[in-house]
């Protein structure tokens, strides 16, 4: 029996991951608990017990403040970004590494690698690219990355100093799982496909533009997150579905899985790279920003559905 608490009650991922598990062929391995990280009350627990991780094999820590409109936040916000964000994640990890908790597994962003590249203009994510936020809500993630590993660091320096040098019982050992996941989506997602939803049921007309995104379908993160636990993993790891997605035969697809049809007009690229240069949301929307298939793969298959499959079950949901 795998013992996991979801640190952040009510999010998309965690209840999404919740409910996976217990759906999965398998879910009598596995018994699922989750945190009001504002309380630190176990949701499931009615003792008045607070911040408690005794017995936990597993933290996945998806609590956070996403991204909106980072051009619109004043500076307590930025603060409060930084509060969530970085401070606690690390001192929930600090908590339940205390507690004999053996993994952690933190829901990082792609964002640590900065924006999309502008319309045209091709970004592709490698082994040797390095971290390089652009704005302080990447910062925010890139930062407890940096807090989180340490303790993972110090924890393993901590069992190479033991007065027993011979041991080699890693499970002593804090373990720290970084996930930097491209946009996510699925069914009662927010954020940026509903976004391109939106446009696809009420545009009869969308302009078709040549670029590539690196996406995830919730189905296959959580599968991903369920591989991670089951194989003790530790280290930084970039899910991302199989295919890439091009922004205009997305929103066709979209439309299609809800009986609508969708014309795609060819010559406006130079129209939206003009507009680009007064609204970031074009290049959100058009520009391009993909991971290379060295760092998507994994060892075992986590990729459960096609892009195509997961429209249609994001729409008929």
């Amino acid at each position: 029996m795998r013992k996991i608490l979801i640190t952040g009650a009510g999010s998309f991922i965690g209840t999404s991951f919740e409910n996976y598990i217990k759906s999965h062929e398998k879910h009598a391995e596995y018994e699922i608990s989750v945190m009001d990280t504002l309380t630190g009350k176990i949701v499931s627990n009615k003792t008045n017990d607070t911040w408690n991780f005794d017995g936990y094999d597993t933290v996945f820590h998806v609590a956070g403040i996403a991204h909106a409109d980072v051009g619109k936040v004043s500076e307590e916000g930025k603060e409060l970004y930084r509060k969530v964000n970085t401070e606690l994640a690390i001192e929930t990890a600090k908590k339940a590494r205390a507690a004999g908790v053996k993994q952690f597994i933190f829901m990082s962003s792609a964002i640590v690698y900065g924006a999309s590249s502008p319309i045209g203009k091709e970004k592709i994510i490698t082994k040797d690219t390095k971290p390089e936020p652009e704005n302080f809500y990447g910062e925010s993630k890139l930062n407890a990355e940096i807090g989180l590993l340490k303790l993972m660091e110090n924890d393993s320096e901590s069992v190479k100093k033991t007065d027993f040098p011979d041991t080699t019982d890693e499970s002593k050992t804090f373990k720290v799982v970084i996930l930097r996941p491209p946009m996510i989506y699925g069914p009662g997602c927010k954020g940026n496909y509903n976004s391109l939803r939106k446009f696809a049921l009420k545009l009869p007309i969308f302009p078709k533009v040549k670029n590539e995104r690196s996406m995830l379908y919730i189905d296959n993160l959580c599968e991903f997150v369920r591989l991670m636990i089951d194989n003790g993993e530790s280290g930084i790891f970039h899910p991302a579905n199989a295919e890439n997605s091009n922004t205009s035969e997305m929103v066709k697809m979209i439309a299609e899985a809800n009986g609508k049809k969708k014309a795609l007009m060819g010559g406006l690229t130079w129209l939206l790279k003009l507009l680009s240069h007064f609204t970031g949301l074009v290049n959100k929307a058009f520009g391009n920003l993909t991971y290379a298939e060295e760092l998507t793969d994994y060892k075992e298959n986590y990729r459960i559905c096609s892009l195509a499959e997961s429209i249609i079950t994001t729409e008929r949901q």
